[in-house]
């Protein structure tokens, strides 16, 4: 048998920090370059702070790396309901920043206590499903597994933090099919969110989506029951849907949500529509290989707005071009490819889901950030990880990932029996 410290995958680990160097040089580019004369000085500080939780980051790793796996088994339960109490203080006594209450501040150090709440509801979640008997109710386990997801979901919800919490809900799907349970069970479980997808789009095709998919259940499983969840997730968040756009959201909030449809348009062009017209030049100047390191016309004009958080991708892609950002891509599938197969080589069911939650985690990140950038999705605020400024989500995500990596460096440490 292999000592344990022989197992760690170097491959992931210097995924990692490819992806930190060209978001640590992407942010010296918009804090040191012509840039910097526009930013206040908070903001210049960004490289530098970054760096720092680079170095905690680190530190972080390595000491997930040395604890035991019994250790994150014990306390994944004991973490989520602490970061949910973490959650709870932020909506009483934190502070808002950006329009969002996210940050909670004890003394001068700041804590986006929603970045730390995915790696316990990560644990948390696959604790749950990892302990899952043979004959249990499969609709049972998928509902308290979703239970975990929104709950964090809704609460960073309303701290008006939406692109986070998007987070958690796009998370159900993955858990719950890497978990074992029947495909039917998922879908049926995520058709609330296909349904809202096209309430905000156009509003017939999510009646029709409705129309169609609760016939399709009662087709495939000839279940009175299961026709009638169908109707009631799918029918219910069109009719919530409808209800919102209609009676309860103000039309700034509206105009938000659907200016991603065609950003260019009079009503959206200079208001919520900027930042995807501003982002979508920068790239799609950059052509083949950029203009040059520190020397983006959209990104040292500092005409993107939040470009060394939201919107770096922008950034790579104008001053590093297509190759760049094709690099970007290629570090992102090289970590993600790697945990799937990390998780597939841990036989015990808790590790394997830990390593799930740390893909869909950062595939839920790259999709919907770069989704957002170049005009495919709406622009709901949200980091690119592990490139994007920001020392919680920096630490949150790296410790996540070495977790999983301990998980698998350690699978000879599981119990036998599974659970």
């Amino acid at each position: 048998m292999r000592a344990w410290y022989r197992n760690l995958d170097y491959i992931t680990l210097f995924a990692w920090i490819g992806l930190v160097t060209v978001g640590l040089t992407a942010i010296y580019s918009t804090t040191h370059g012509p840039a910097s004369e526009f930013l206040l000085d908070s903001v210049r500080r960004n490289f530098e702070r970054q760096f720092m939780w680079f170095g905690i980051s680190a530190g972080g790793i390595l000491v997930c790396l040395l604890l035991p796996v019994r250790f994150f088994q014990k306390m994944a339960f004991p973490a989520y309901l602490f970061t949910l109490a973490l959650l709870v203080a932020t909506l009483l006594i934190g502070r808002e920043v950006n329009g969002a209450k996210s940050w909670l501040y004890i003394g001068g150090f700041g804590l986006q206590v929603s970045e730390l709440a995915k790696v316990g509801t990560v644990l948390a979640v696959a604790w749950l499903l990892s302990n899952r008997r043979p004959n249990s109710s499969n609709v049972r386990y998928g509902l308290m597994g979703v239970g975990l997801l929104l709950i964090p979901g809704v609460l960073i919800l309303l701290q008006n933090d939406t692109g986070t919490a998007l987070v958690f809900f796009a998370l159900v799907p993955i858990m719950l099919f890497w978990s074992g349970l029947p495909l039917t069970t998922v879908v049926l479980l995520v058709s609330p969110a296909i349904a809202g997808y096209f309430a905000i789009v156009y509003m017939p095709v999510a009646i029709l989506f409705s129309v169609g998919f609760t016939l399709w259940m009662y087709l495939d499983t000839k279940d009175y029951r299961v026709t009638a969840l169908a109707a009631m997730f799918t029918g219910g968040v069109v009719a919530v849907a409808s209800f919102a756009l209609a009676k309860v959201l103000q039309p700034h909030q509206i105009a938000r949500i659907v200016s991603f449809t065609n950003p260019e348009a009079a009503e959206f062009r200079s208001g919520v529509g900027y930042h995807l017209v501003q982002s979508k030049a920068a790239i799609g100047s950059g052509g083949l290989t950029g203009k040059g390191f520190m020397e983006g016309t959209q990104t040292q004009g500092a005409y993107i707005p939040e470009q060394s958080t939201d919107f770096v991708f922008s950034v790579i892609g104008e001053e590093f071009g297509f190759m760049g950002a094709m690099v970007i891509l290629l570090l992102f599938a090289i970590l993600l490819i790697r945990l799937i197969v990390l998780g597939t080589q841990v036989k015990h069911p808790f590790g394997s889901m830990v390593a799930a939650g740390a893909v869909g985690v950062y595939l839920i990140h790259v999709f919907i950030n770069i989704g957002m950038v170049t005009g495919l999705l709406p622009v709901i605020g949200i980091p690119l990880p592990f490139l994007s400024y920001g020392g919680s989500a920096l630490l949150a995500n790296s410790a996540m990932l070495g977790i999983a990596l301990n998980l698998h460096m350690r699978r000879d440490d599981f119990s036998i029996y599974g659970y």
